[in-house]
């Protein structure tokens, strides 16, 4: 039985592929979890599937609970999760929020461990040293993004020296059509109404604000090596297509299922077996039709910002366009800022941002940690 580390499991990625794992449980044995605060979540996923170890965030927490489960070991913050992903499981499921997947992810890869991968945010501020590390190590590293994992299929069996573009779906989000001015008074309940996903509520406001597509884009570039200018966008509101390849002899490969996670978590656990997911089958007569439009960049910049931050791959443009992200949602959430302050800071960051180069695994750390401050003094 293959051991799986799930970092983030009480997340909406986590709690879903806990559901995959229970489908499939002759071949799947939970061997950690973690959670940041949800812990009566956690102490449920314990008392199913006694993992040998649970992480938290605080080491309060985890004394707690060392006290309740004596047959599972706690660990805890930043250091616990590299702990748990470099142990003695087979595989890392890393749907963590945010940078705190960096360093779990960077050593679980110096580990050997294969990677099933939902935390584009590691990509985003440290795709060069993590591809770098997958490379040398030759790890298997296997997206978990619909759009990625479709990516994947698409490109099964195929030579990516023939392939012209990928080309990435959106729904457009819940302001999808909408104007700049229309956007001003967006409120944090309108912006997590995603009209077809069930996620985070850090991610639902990146669908909103477009900067999901945008982290997406500088994703595929890493994953599959692709420049960006090949990396295009097509909004596609009925969520049906997760993403296309298009080769040179014109021929166009799409994937399509329904909006479900389970399948993309079950491709990448099983990865090159398909598995059982628990997801419902695609219904062509009646889940269409499907339509595409261009994405609208000069109300949602966001992809324009991604998309600027990595033309030069090796700067430090990437981590600030991250960092900035993560807080300015954060403060939308609470309430603090409006909706499309979020994307005219970022701009602000960037443009006030001396880049920097050949960043090692530390100073993307110390980058991100810096522009947060900032931001939040601001």
């Amino acid at each position: 039985m293959k051991k799986i580390a799930i970092l983030g499991s009480t997340g909406s990625i986590g709690t879903q592929a806990l559901e995959v794992i229970s489908e499939n449980s002759d071949i799947f044995k939970v061997y950690a979890v973690s959670c940041e605060k949800n812990i009566e979540r956690l102490c449920g996923q314990i008392e199913k599937f006694s993992p040998e170890i649970a992480v938290t965030a605080s080491e309060k927490d985890a004394l707690m609970l060392s006290k309740r489960y004596r047959a599972t070991e706690f660990l805890f913050g930043d250091e616990g999760l590299a702990r748990a992903a470099e142990a003695g499981c087979d595989v890392v499921l890393n749907g963590l929020m945010g940078i705190r997947g960096l360093l779990p992810t960077y050593r679980a890869v110096l580990a050997g461990k294969d990677i099933a991968f939902a935390n584009k945010e590691t990509l985003v501020a440290g795709g060069k040293i993590i591809m770098s590390a997958v490379k040398k190590r030759k790890a298997r590293f296997v997206p978990v993004d619909s759009e990625h994992s479709a990516f994947l299929q698409c490109l099964s069996g195929n030579s990516m020296s023939k392939v012209k573009r990928l080309i990435l779906t959106t729904s457009g989000g819940p302001f999808r059509g909408r104007s700049r001015e229309e956007l001003n008074d967006v409120t944090v309940e309108q912006a997590l109404a995603h009209p077809k996903w069930n996620m985070g509520s850090k991610i639902t406001v990146d669908s909103a604000t477009m900067m999901n597509k945008g982290l997406e884009i500088i994703e595929a570039k890493w994953l599959f090596d692709m420049p960006e200018d090949r990396i295009d966008v097509a909004v596609h509101p009925q969520c049906i297509v997760h993403s296309m390849v298009e080769y040179l002899d014109g021929a166009v490969m799409a994937q399509l299922g329904k909006p479900d996670m389970r399948t993309p978590i079950s491709y990448a656990l099983g990865y090159p077996t398909r598995l059982v997911s628990g997801a419902s089958a695609l219904d062509i007569f009646n889940d269409g039709p499907l339509t595409f439009e261009k994405p609208d960049e000069d109300t949602f910049i966001c992809m324009k910002l991604a998309r600027q931050a990595i033309k030069d791959e090796d700067s430090s443009y990437p981590v600030v366009l991250n960092a900035a992200n993560e807080i300015l949602v954060q403060q939308f959430l609470e309430g603090r800022i409006k909706f499309t302050d979020i994307q005219d800071n970022i701009e602000r960051e960037l443009f006030e941002h001396k880049p920097e180069h050949g960043l090692d695994i530390d100073q993307v750390l110390m980058l991100d940690k810096a522009v947060k401050n900032r931001v939040l003094r601001k």
